[in-house]
């Protein structure tokens, strides 16, 4: 059975009514801009992924490391964690405020771990491994920080309501910092589930070069799933501060089968595997049919992770049909999510395409979704390519790997610039990009620039308010993106569309990669998507 999956994900919408009403008639009034000399310039993948990784400089707490290449950051929230005795320093922001929530910056860091395993050579030839390992880094030496015992983890540092009272950059935070745990007594599956992943899959990544430090991951990953499976529980029903902002809609079923397969790739042991066989109906992973992949609804994701997974399982599963059937439900409902995006399902059971050919979920942060689209859809166009293999939909036939990868070129292309906007939702790419991304720390003068102290009225008054461009370019970072008609307001105020995350950018650095080392081969293959394809969707 099909189940609906409808939820608004950007952490902003208890905001005011009235501005909403108020963005939203103005963009109602603006007038699609013709494309521009951008949407027909080629796009240049390897820019375009150098940048992306660049983006998760701007986004680091904490004390900043010599190499810092973002030189408008500081050191910030030097003391996290210290009002409860546990060293909180380091990870992430999560997008254009101060608060560190465990949840997204999990699923970022699961995201640029997969980014690597696939695409990690190619990486390597863009001269940007290093810079891969790096942002995944940060992020996992911050978990380990956060997991204190085995039935424990710090989820979140700051207040996001009391934050956002304040426009602040990083480094002057005068709000709250208070952090927030799971346990035994307050569970919170989901994000134990997604940090079990993200240092499984970390894990993997760092097997060859820092294997001391794998081990380490792995040895969170496996006690991080098992108290997530033990002891379970909605996160945000223990974190109430979180619910405003990144409420587990799905539940935490989906998670701990993502974190299930992800230990099982870590390391093969069958225990995992069967975990997800076992679980696979009763919690969704063999039923749930899904339109959208995010830092909340997983099941896409771990539907095409088991699918290709299956391969691993050709010689134990060879008298073992029961686990076959259930592998080809995962396939199937992975599949739908494809098919469902490339507008190849039966009826309704697609997504909306804009007229300029952009997938599109919903108005707040739209472009993670079609950044987690690009991602998947360009991971099982290779696994079908390795596997010679085609993909089968309902309205549309069979699908080519090549005919997969140009509609994804066509939703990377679109981000870079290729739009009827002619705008670059990639900050920093191209001639023409958001100015006013509404973040704290790019919207105001930089700590080396203005070492004094800049209050929360203050910020609001002289820096928020300003209409002027940011002063610091936020490189890197994928904003919110266009509305459902291709239109773009470029106002910090508008927060739906013109705040980055880092989930946004994260699922779009393995595509960015995998695109550049196709640029660099003499055969294009492209030409069975075109433009008129499209156009007939």
């Amino acid at each position: 059975m099909k189940k609906d999956v409808n939820h608004y994900c950007n952490h902003h919408q208890h905001r005011s009514i009235l501005s909403f009403i108020l963005i939203q008639i103005t963009i109602i009034a603006a007038v699609a801009a013709p494309f521009s000399d951008q949407s027909s310039s080629v796009p240049d993948y390897g820019d375009a992924l150098s940048k992306s990784l660049l983006y998760f400089e701007s986004q680091r707490s904490g004390r900043l490391p010599h190499g810092q290449r973002v030189n408008w950051r500081h050191h910030s929230a030097l003391l996290d964690g210290l009002e409860q005795g546990v060293d909180l320093v380091g990870g992430y922001y999560d997008a254009g405020d101060n608060v560190k929530f465990g949840l997204p910056m999990a699923f970022t860091i699961t995201m640029l771990s997969w980014g690597v395993i696939e695409y990690g050579d190619d990486m390597a030839a863009a001269g940007e491994y290093h810079h891969a390992l790096e942002a995944i880094k940060w992020g996992t030496d911050y978990f380990v920080k956060a997991h204190t015992s085995p039935n424990v983890l710090w989820v979140q540092v700051g207040d996001g309501d009391t934050d956002h009272y304040c426009w602040q950059r990083p480094e002057d935070m005068a709000t709250s910092r208070r952090a927030y745990k799971v346990d035994e007594k307050n569970p919170g599956s989901e994000v134990a589930g997604e940090t079990a992943a993200a240092m499984a899959a970390a894990s993997i990544v760092f097997r060859r070069t820092n294997p001391h430090y794998a081990h380490l991951l792995l040895q969170h990953a496996q006690q991080l799933f098992e108290f997530g499976d033990k002891y379970r529980g909605r996160y945000h029903e223990s974190v109430k501060a979180a619910k405003g902002f990144y409420p587990s809609t799905s539940g935490y079923n989906d998670e701990l089968l993502w974190a299930a397969l992800w230990l099982y790739k870590a390391t093969t042991n069958q225990t995992y595997l069967n975990y997800a066989l076992q679980n696979a109906h009763h919690f969704g992973g063999a039923t749930w049919a899904v339109k959208e992949f995010s830092w909340d609804i997983k099941y896409a994701g771990l539907q095409l992770l088991a699918s290709t997974l299956q391969l691993l399982r050709d010689e134990t599963t060879r008298h073992d049909n029961h686990s076959r059937n259930i592998l080809e439900t995962y396939r199937s409902k992975a599949e739908y999510y494809l098919c469902a995006n490339l507008n190849k399902n039966v009826g309704n059971d697609n997504v909306q395409l804009t007229p300029g050919g952009l997938i599109y979920i919903r108005q707040w942060n739209n472009l993670q979704y079609a950044s987690s689209a690009a991602f998947l859809l360009t991971v099982y166009s290779d696994h079908l390519r390795s596997t010679n293999r085609r993909l089968s939909c309902s309205a549309g036939g069979h699908v080519d790997p090549s005919e997969i990868l140009g509609f994804v070129r066509s939703q990377v292309d679109y981000v870079l610039g290729k739009n009827p906007a002619g705008t670059s939702y990639l900050v920093g790419y191209g001639k023409r990009y958001p100015q006013r991304v509404h973040h704290r720390g790019a919207s105001t003068a930089s700590y080396k620039s203005h070492e004094g102290f800049i209050g929360c009225v203050q910020g609001y008054d002289i820096w928020y308010r300003k209409r002027d461009p940011n002063p610091n370019v936020l490189v890197g970072a994928v904003v919110g993106g266009p509305d459902e008609k291709d239109r773009f307001r470029d106002v910090r105020e508008n927060h739906m569309q013109t705040e980055a995350c880092t989930y946004n950018t994260a699922a779009l650095v393995g595509v960015f990669a995998r695109l550049n080392r196709l640029e660099e081969e003499e055969d294009d293959p492209f030409d069975e998507y075109s433009s008129s394809t499209i156009a007939s969707m």
